[in-house]
């Protein structure tokens, strides 16, 4: 435990001195201060700031954490070098890369309602849309940890990552229009749930807009998760979700990291 809090300490010193992450609040900030500009209606903001959040933080938090990691590899190296548990080591560094990207969102985020006073009208949207923002964050780091202790190469990581990215955040899509238009005639509420939850981003976005019951903008899977579980039921399936996807590929990552030879 204690090396793991000394190579926490040490990856969010890191992380936080990065230009990227200064530049990933920033952008966060300028978006949602943008959108409080141009709109007086506070619920489109907040479609738009989800929208933009469902696309940018996957692929973000994707290629943050596996360039990271490929460039913490010498460091990996020395580390391992001493009698420490590489367990400590791996978690250490994967909350040091996804803490600080988590900060910088949660900052750039909340700054623009602190300015325009929307905070303690809309505290609850506002906090919903921070941890589904939060929990993609560390669901992504956790899979290019997994794609990166799996590949050694860096381009071919990096090329998987993307095609990855592209599969939840596109393609889905397509595969979801072409069940439900092949397979109309079919009952299908029970295949549809199961691939909603093969898909974290999807599991962000119901999770969303369940909540704030926006049934008009809720998709086919949005509406099937809402008529077969409700409301409350649905947001707590969608969250636990979120936390599977978290852990799975975090404990592959870990496990696979402790048997690898550097």
């Amino acid at each position: 435990m204690n090396l793991m809090m000394k190579v926490l300490r040490y990856e969010i010193h890191n992380s936080i001195r990065s230009k990227w992450v200064i530049l990933y609040t920033f952008f966060f900030f300028l978006l949602g201060y943008t959108l409080f500009s141009l709109s007086s209606d506070v619920n489109k903001a907040y479609i738009s700031l989800m929208n933009i959040v469902l696309i940018v933080i996957p692929l973000v938090s994707l290629i943050f954490g596996a360039i990271y990691l490929y460039s913490s590899r010498e460091f990996i190296e020395m580390m391992l070098s001493q009698p420490i548990d590489r367990k400590s080591l791996f978690t250490g560094i994967y909350f040091g890369t996804s803490i600080p990207l988590a900060a910088g969102y949660l900052i750039g985020i909340v700054t623009p309602f602190l300015i325009f006073g929307k905070v303690k009208e809309q505290t609850e949207g506002l906090m919903f849309l921070v941890l589904i923002g939060i929990a993609l964050t560390f669901v992504f780091t956790a899979i290019s940890f997994l794609i990166t202790v799996l590949q050694d190469d860096k381009a071919k990581g990096l090329g998987l990552i993307i095609l990855i990215w592209l599969i939840f955040s596109v393609i889905y899509d397509g595969i979801m229009l072409f069940v439900v238009y092949y397979f109309e005639e079919y009952p299908l509420e029970k295949v549809m749930i199961a691939l909603s939850v093969i898909n974290p981003i999807d599991l962000g976005r119901i999770l969303f807009l369940m909540k704030f019951n926006i049934s008009a903008l809720m998709g086919y899977t949005g509406a099937v998760f809402q008529s077969f579980f409700g409301s409350t039921l649905g947001v707590l399936l969608s969250a636990i979700g979120l936390l599977l996807w978290i852990a799975v590929p975090l404990f592959f990552s870990t496990k696979i990291f402790r048997k690898k030879d550097f």
